[in-house]
């Protein structure tokens, strides 16, 4: 088995939950890579639907996405807003990659006083079997008050509406992301 990093780890699971004509949200889009793993998985029938507020981050998607941008709506606004472009019950996944930009201004970051409240009404919007994955980045420039509030409020989600797996990488330093896996029952 090859070293698995944790963006891999996450894309698996979205390749396991997405099919063809799936609504899917990229809360958190940064360069693209997700969103454009998403379009290729939700094929010709399916959307995208990313959310960031850097223009940098939209653009780069946007280049990423090549010939996939028909399949995707992108807006310069944050992902606590994602309520205003999905309807209750409809998306099948939705995937948040918490921290800053990577080769971005680290001083733009994801805070967990929007990132909460984002994470709440993404599960709203979640269908039935619906998956949500956290990748939460932490340590350094970040610090740990998302990492800590963020791991809080999905520990004390009700468990007999949502399953929450976290995983560590647990014998690496330097504060590894943390990768949590969120299903609605």
């Amino acid at each position: 088995m090859k070293n698995i990093q944790v963006t891999e780890y996450c894309r698996h699971f979205m390749k396991m939950q997405v099919k063809a004509g799936d609504i899917c949200i990229d809360a958190t889009v940064g360069n693209g890579h997700d969103t454009k793993c998403l379009a290729e998985l939700v094929g010709e029938e399916g959307k995208v639907i990313g959310f960031d507020i850097q223009q940098a981050a939209l653009d780069s998607a946007q280049l990423r996405l090549g010939n996939l941008t028909e399949r995707t709506e992108l807006h310069l606004e944050s992902h606590e807003n994602m309520k205003c472009y999905a309807q209750e019950g409809t998306v099948s996944l939705i995937v948040f990659n918490f921290g800053y930009l990577p080769a971005g201004d680290h001083k733009l970051a994801t805070r967990k006083e929007t990132s909460i409240p984002a994470i709440r009404s993404g599960l709203k919007l979640l269908e039935k079997g619906g998956v949500m994955i956290l990748c939460i980045y932490s340590g350094g420039d970040s610090g740990f008050e998302e990492h800590d509030g963020i791991l809080k409020f999905v520990s004390e989600l009700n468990p007999h509406e949502y399953l929450v797996m976290k995983t560590d990488y647990y014998n690496r330093k330097n504060n590894p992301p943390v990768p949590v896996i969120i299903i609605k029952l």
